[in-house]
């Protein structure tokens, strides 16, 4: 999610007093026109969500059934979306509806015509209710086919408040300061950062936020659509400016070695489970659920988020990402998928994983109220605040061949560039290679 921070935090207040007048009225959209419609029916749902997010979400799918009579079955497929669903499809046993976590995958499926656009009624919702810049983000040319359900503010570095506050430490507004206040946690004993680099997503969240501050909005659009090649100078710079961090062993729990063999959760873990191992971790909104539900943290309490830094004079960068529900046309099942997606449109919907954490929700309408702490009531804020100047996560608009594929890509280049940040610029060819090959596909 991209905004200028200072516009951003302005309208929040505003936009918490208008979304108090509207968020109660107009009522949900009855799933189905009400009552047990959809009796005897089952549809499949596929998505990448595991542990918490998958236990959270299937109360959305509970409350689903409850509302329609229809049983539903999650599929989780890992990171692998695209391969998972394509081999599923040729199989002849498609799920009803995937949950699609790149706009970049999005597009390929449209393109293989593996979808089905959506109905009015999503529609109308989506029109009225959310921020038409993720109408576009769901949308092949002018037809619609992704409703984005649950977003992401990928602009958050959690911290432990009792780490820094062991190290004397206030959150930092600049990169180099958090590198700074970095050094200040690990000689007070804990690392500074825990760095997921088993999970080569994170990285590229790392390098986006980076690149989005210190090169800016436009070039940040055009690297994005390839229209910038990744051997531009801004991107051997943004790189350098990462390299920083990963070639500091002082910076990272267990150095490069330790952040290899580190995984999403893990890294969270680091910070906020029993045994800290550092003070930091980056990552989106999401890192929340998985503090509070796996570890019992009390979000704003014992874990806590400052925006991700400035860089080099640049504006805080705000990154977004997000789900989008999309049916499928060989689903068995279609008019009760459709029903689902009308459902996951309605406020109603996402006050269910609101609720529970982990969570936040493009959709206006949705109160505010619902999310449980108040740090989630915040990033949602910013997140409906932002509106059409949203800036969508860069590795989730490539081709997934290229920004969206375990042990290849881009996940894989910044993987080899964590191991040895020596040569900000062979890497950057690297990633070129890569990308031409993708995007020609």
């Amino acid at each position: 999610m991209m905004r200028r921070r200072t516009t951003l935090l302005a309208s929040c207040t505003a936009l918490a007093l208008a979304l108090g007048a509207t968020a109660c009225g107009g009522g949900p959209v009855a799933a189905g026109g009400g009552g047990k419609s959809l009796s005897g029916q089952t549809i499949t749902v596929a998505g990448v969500w595991s542990g918490s997010e998958q236990k959270n979400f299937q109360k959305v799918l509970d409350a689903f059934t409850a509302k329609t009579g229809a049983k539903t079955q999650f599929v989780s497929t890992g990171d692998n979306v695209s391969t998972v669903v394509g081999s599923k499809i040729e199989g002849g046993n498609a799920p009803d509806v995937v949950m699609v976590p790149q706009v970049g995958v999005l597009q390929q499926f449209a393109k293989e015509g593996w979808l089905k656009p959506l109905s009015k009624t999503t529609e109308q919702s989506v029109d009225t209710n959310y921020a038409s810049v993720w109408k576009k983000y769901g949308s092949v040319g002018d037809t619609f086919y992704g409703l984005y359900f649950k977003a992401a503010h990928k602009s958050t570095v959690w911290y432990s408040p009792d780490a820094l506050d062991q190290a004397g430490v206030k959150p930092p507004t600049t990169y180099d300061a958090m590198l700074k206040a970095g050094h200040t946690v690990s000689d007070s004993g804990l690392a500074a950062f825990s760095v997921a680099g088993q999970d080569g997503w994170t990285l590229t969240d790392w390098f986006e936020n980076i690149y989005l501050s210190q090169a800016g909005p436009e070039k940040y659009d055009a690297l994005a659509a390839h229209r910038l090649k990744w051997t531009d100078p801004t991107v051997v710079e943004a790189l350098t400016t990462l390299g920083k961090l990963f070639k500091d062993k002082q910076l990272m729990a267990g150095g490069q070695k330790g952040a290899l063999n580190t995984d999403f959760p893990g890294s969270v873990e680091k910070v906020f489970g029993p045994k800290p191992e550092a003070g930091m971790v980056y990552e989106g909104d999401f890192v929340a659920g998985v503090a509070k539900d796996q570890f019992g943290k009390m979000i704003g309490q014992d874990a806590n988020f400052f925006p991700f830094p400035a860089v080099d004079g640049g504006k805080a960068p705000v990154v977004s990402g997000g789900d989008a529900a999309v049916v499928l046309k060989d689903g068995k099942n279609q008019k009760a998928a459709m029903t689902f997606l009308e459902y996951l449109a309605t406020p109603e919907a996402a006050a269910v994983w609101a609720g529970a954490g982990g969570f936040l929700s493009p959709n206006k309408k949705l109160d505010l109220a619902s999310y449980s702490d108040d740090i989630a009531r915040e990033t949602a804020k910013s997140l409906v605040a932002a509106g059409d100047s949203v800036r969508f996560d860069m590795s989730d608009q490539a081709p997934a061949a290229f920004g969206g594929t375990k042990g290849a890509g881009e996940w894989k280049i910044l993987q080899d560039f964590l191991r040895d940040p020596s040569d900000p610029k062979a890497t950057a060819a690297e990633l070129e290679k890569a990308a031409a090959k993708a995007y020609q596909g």
